[in-house]
């Protein structure tokens, strides 16, 4: 069968692999045919030559030569299932295990899957995923109804923040990126768009404009935790949402000790993705007017080398990148 390979930073190769079986299949694992899979910013640092700590590590030696990789976010149709609850022939979407979904047919963990609705398209459907992820931080904030709430970044994820906070009742939504989002600003629940980097607006914020709660989204970086700390109130939280490319990160301790604040971060673990998978579908059903601006590039799975390299440059109007596996 068919996968990609990356061969080099900023380089894939189509290669031919052997097609996993039923026989593979260890308990509690499917069989999936992709059908798409769609690129995030924790995938972006491998394409480029770096590691990322989301994806390396004991778990994944050696990672970049594995055909298939760096995709998490999967969207396929299951053949073979050792799950119980995912049955053959259900479309299903979530996460793949090894990180490997730019091929035909992959193995991964049935926890990290569940079917969505077919009303939506496969390229659809991906959005399911980092709506997932999204939702499972909220719920790990608490409520924030009445609070005034930022979020660093406005790409997919930090537009998926800001969506579900404003409709989780959050009472002013201040969205901030160097990239002009504001095309996109209203229609993902945004009261009020920065064009700016999150150190400058920081650092310009009158007391009564801080926001409650911050949401990181950019990570690959220090310095944004930091002006996150800086930015919010006191009594705040802070939940570090971006991937970080470091293992220790240095942020203003006495600050935070001063603001009586929290700083929180975190993932959505295996033993939860089913039912933030299920969440998430119900959201995007009730709010299915997202998908249409939410991708914004859709990529053969010739072309995926353009689709990383499209995706790595955060640009106006540019969203969700998805890649689709059916071959011209």
């Amino acid at each position: 069968m068919w996968a990609q390979k990356l061969v080099a930073p900023g380089k894939f190769s189509t290669v031919e692999i052997p097609r996993p079986t039923a026989n593979d299949l260890g308990n509690g694992e499917v069989l999936l045919r992709v059908l798409a899979g769609g690129i995030c910013g924790s995938d972006l640092p491998n394409f480029a030559g770096r590691i990322s700590l989301a994806v390396d590590g004991d778990s994944l030696p050696n990672a970049a030569g594995i055909p298939g990789y760096p995709m998490h976010e999967v969207v396929g149709e299951v053949l073979v299932s050792r799950s119980p609850g995912i049955e053959p022939g259900m479309n299903v979407v979530g996460w793949a295990s090894q990180t490997n979904a730019l091929a035909e047919t992959i193995i991964t963990n049935g926890d990290g899957v569940n079917r969505y609705d077919n009303s939506f398209s496969p390229t659809q459907a991906i959005m399911i995923q980092p709506l997932a992820c999204v939702l499972f931080t909220l719920g790990q904030l608490g409520n924030v109804s009445g609070r005034r709430v930022a979020v660093l970044g406005l790409g997919p994820i930090g537009l998926l923040f800001s969506h579900a906070a404003k409709s989780a009742g959050a009472d002013h939504v201040v969205g901030v990126d160097r990239v002009d989002r504001s095309a996109s600003a209203r229609q993902f629940g945004i009261d009020e768009f920065v064009h700016s980097p999150s150190d400058r607006w920081a650092a310009n914020l009158r007391d009564e404009d801080r926001p409650d709660v911050v949401i990181e989204a950019i990570g690959h970086q220090v310095g944004t935790l930091t002006d996150s700390i800086e930015a919010v109130a006191f009594g705040g939280r802070v939940f570090y949402f971006g991937i970080p490319d470091d293992l220790v990160y240095p942020f203003p301790m006495y600050t935070l000790l001063r603001k009586n604040m929290a700083v929180m971060s975190g993932f959505v673990t295996p033993p939860f993705r089913r039912d933030v998978i299920t969440a998430a579908n119900d959201y995007l059903l009730k709010h299915s007017d997202l998908c249409e601006p939410f991708v914004t590039d859709v990529f053969p799975f010739e072309s995926t080398e353009l689709a990383y390299a499209i995706a790595n440059v955060p640009k106006t109007g540019r969203l969700k990148v998805v890649v689709t596996m059916e071959r011209r």
